[in-house]
């Protein structure tokens, strides 16, 4: 079969999981909600690593403690959100190389 299998390839509950991450996080600090799509802006590359290596910090505290994170500011990570969050950060860096090459 030649076909590519999207419904098979991917999981519909993780889709759902990086759904709810994503709708989290559109509340900006003045309020109002970002548009769904609004990280097709793009962001620097070094922006990517950044925050890569941030959430797979919190990746690793999470696993090493077994408990979620708690920043200064009261919010909380767990693993789900952190394990969310590189994938967003390494699908919204593929997006941009593959927009530089045209596809």
């Amino acid at each position: 079969d030649t076909k590519l299998q999207y419904a098979r390839f991917f999981s519909a509950r993780v889709l759902r999981r990086r759904a709810e991450y994503m709708h989290k996080h559109r509340l900006m600090a003045d309020g109002s909600l970002r548009e769904p799509d609004n990280w097709k802006k793009g962001f620097t590359t070094q922006s990517y690593v950044d925050s890569l290596a941030r959430h797979l910090q919190d990746v690793l505290e999470i696993h090493e403690s077994g408990k979620t994170i708690r920043f200064e500011n009261g919010e909380e990570v767990d693993l789900e959100d952190a394990l969310v969050a590189i994938m967003f950060n390494c699908e919204a860096w593929l997006y941009e190389l593959l927009k530089k090459d045209g596809q």
